[in-house]
């Protein structure tokens, strides 16, 4: 049984959606503020997090900041109509999706589902990947830089992944969209802020690229010519 954390400080939305949630077969647990979600996570280990971004004492902003650098948990946020902006800020923290208030119960559990998804291997056991000083294994869903193992968002590995599977072939952020998002009303830049993501955590200098390399005007690709990790200087 997967087990969902209800981050929310509005007691009626969290009893709603443990009673949904729990009908559709996951045990649920809930924290009121991003401080205690903290404390939450990591003792029960959810599979999935609902993450309201707007909380007393500590926001999703602050619970995803702190957070991301302990677990990649998939993380679905939730934010009213006029804070898109708000959701593209959490997407660069390193939430994986979200869903827009008001929301319909079967939308959210869709959108779940499909975060679960995305996040469980499908590959062959054996499959690891490299390029210059970084080996993706599909296996264990791990991804390293040299020796230092890299904490990735579902989303993220799953483009990097799409990626080194072909490196030198240019994927569009259309097709990149698709491989991590089953959500129709998301937009391409959702894919650019995963990049950027990808690039502060591999890259030596994210301002130079030298591995996720941008194709203007049609996508990205892996660049694979880079056998040797340019070392700074």
């Amino acid at each position: 049984m997967k087990t969902i954390l209800i981050v929310d400080d509005k007691l009626s939305l969290v009893r709603l959606l443990q009673d949904y949630l729990g009908g559709e077969g996951y045990r649920t647990v809930a924290a009121d503020n991003g401080r205690t979600a903290l404390y939450t996570a990591r003792h029960v280990r959810p599979d999935l997090i609902v993450l309201d971004l707007m909380m007393p004492d500590l926001d999703g902003f602050g619970f995803l900041e702190r957070y991301r650098q302990e677990a990649d948990t998939p993380v679905v946020v939730i934010t009213a109509r006029d804070e898109r902006a708000l959701a593209v800020r959490a997407l660069e923290l390193g939430a994986d999706d979200h869903v827009v208030k008001p929301f319909d119960l079967p939308e959210l559990s869709a959108r779940i589902r499909a975060v679960l998804r995305r996040a469980r291997p499908t590959v062959t056991p054996d499959e690891t990947l490299r390029v210059g000083d970084v080996t993706l294994d599909e296996r264990r869903r791990l991804v390293t830089r040299g020796a230092q193992t890299v904490t990735l968002a579902p989303a993220e590995f799953a483009v990097l992944r799409h990626l080194m599977r072909d490196p030198g072939r240019v994927a569009s952020r259309a097709e990149l969209l698709a491989c991590f998002c089953e959500d129709a009303d998301s937009t391409e830049r959702t894919v650019d802020v995963h990049v950027r993501r990808l690039r502060l955590k591999l890259e030596h200098d994210p301002a130079d690229p030298r591995l996720v390399l941008t194709v203007f005007g049609v996508g990205y690709r892996v660049n694979p010519e880079l056998t040797v990790w340019p070392r700074p200087s």
